[in-house]
């Protein structure tokens, strides 16, 4: 831990550049207690680690600060003394007893109440999820970044994120979806944004590295970074995906397999406008291959030209999926559009400028153009290439 209290109640902050002799001369003539439990800590001065305050064996609050790691105390430490730099007012370590919580950093921004947490390790997702839930309902903005150490980038444009990885998700005011995360040892910050995730754990993704000294607060609030996905990328990404499906098929695949069996489709041969890569894909966990076969199945493959398909009527049968569990949410505790209807809203809206539906109302689609099942490969290689040529003007006109 870097704050402590003395006899008297006077806060000794280590964020801030004390020298050593300065620290030696108060450890000798000073007492020092935690400020949540009250127990007299030590105030460590070693060569070798970061200065900073430990409880005695024992104590109650030991086991939780022991395990805080050097790596962690240096990055809080670092985003502390950005804060400062920009004259935010900042507390580090700040414990607030209504709430008994001690974000990493408390600060006032623009008139409201942020409270930073610099995650370097994987704790329960309740316990992420509650904390967070817990700022909010007490007035604060939660910010939780993670450390640069836990992300796996697989490619330039691609990442794998892990369940607990995407609880970081936060969305921008232009509704950016990011993962803030932070390297105390390069001093920068790493923003992982254009999500587009093609299975649980994998997804493209787009990679903007920012030396600290060059950013402020507004940039790690409204980061700019909306790169476009490349499409045949993502589509040679899906055809391997499927065929990993094939070679290593998982139990929780099996009552999709048998499904799309039944309904006399191949999984191989699949028409191109379902797997597509969507903005708000990210808030569900289900691969888009699947969830989009489904919407499929149930709202659009048994109507006829000139029907209409309403946004109830692919709510209704979606959350039918979700509640057998066939499609899964992902748990975002800090996104506010986590909500399916969006994912939905998105697809249609590009079956729309694809030609496949026409927009009557608010909610309301109709049918224009039947999809088009191939049956062999080379429909299936034939509809790609119409389907391709559609897609870039669909993408030049954005």
């Amino acid at each position: 831990m870097l704050t402590a209290q003395t006899k008297m109640g006077e806060c000794i902050c280590l964020g801030l550049d004390y020298k050593k002799d300065f620290l030696l001369e108060l450890r000798s003539k000073e007492e020092f207690f935690c400020p949540v439990c009250g127990e007299s800590v030590l105030l460590k001065l070693g060569d070798q680690r970061i200065f900073h305050f430990a409880h005695k064996q024992g104590g109650v609050c030991h086991d939780f600060y022991e395990n805080e790691s050097i790596y962690h105390m240096e990055g809080k430490r670092q985003l502390y003394q950005w804060l400062v730099k920009q004259k935010i007012p900042s507390i580090l370590e700040y414990y607030d007893k209504e709430i008994q919580q001690r974000p990493d950093i408390m600060f006032k921004f623009n008139g409201e109440k942020f409270a930073l947490e610099y995650q370097c390790s994987t704790i329960p997702e309740s316990t992420l999820i509650k904390r967070t839930n817990s700022y909010l309902q007490n007035g604060y903005h939660p910010i939780w970044i993670i450390s640069s150490s836990q992300i796996h980038t697989k490619r330039n444009n691609m990442v794998t994120l892990s369940n607990f990885q995407y609880l970081f998700l936060r969305t921008s005011t232009a509704g950016m979806f990011y993962i803030p995360s932070y390297c105390p040892e390069k001093q920068q910050f790493h923003f992982i944004g254009s999500i587009s995730p093609y299975s649980i754990k994998n997804a493209f993704a787009h990679h903007t590295f920012y030396p600290i000294r060059k950013m402020n607060m507004n940039e790690l609030l409204e980061p700019k970074n909306n790169k476009q996905i490349d499409f045949s990328s993502w589509n040679k990404q899906i055809e391997k995906f499927l065929l990993n499906w094939t070679l290593h098929p998982s139990k929780q695949h099996h009552s999709f397999l048998h499904e799309i069996y039944k309904r006399n489709l191949n999984l191989f041969l699949l028409p191109p406008e379902i797997g597509l890569p969507i903005p708000h894909s990210l808030v569900i966990q289900t691969s888009p291959i699947i969830w989009q076969t489904y919407l499929f199945i149930d709202c659009i493959d048994n109507k006829n030209i000139g029907d209409l398909i309403t946004l109830q009527e692919v709510s209704f049968h979606f959350n039918k999926r979700i509640r057998r569990k066939e499609i899964v949410l992902r748990n975002l505790p800090q996104v506010k559009t986590g909500k399916s209807v969006y994912v939905i809203l998105d697809y249609l809206l590009l079956l729309e400028q694809l030609g496949i539906i026409t927009k009557m109302g608010a909610s309301t689609f109709q049918l224009k153009q039947k999809i088009f099942i191939p049956r062999t490969n080379r429909e299936k290689e034939e509809a790609k290439v119409l389907f391709f040529q559609k897609y870039q003007r669909f993408l030049s006109n954005r």
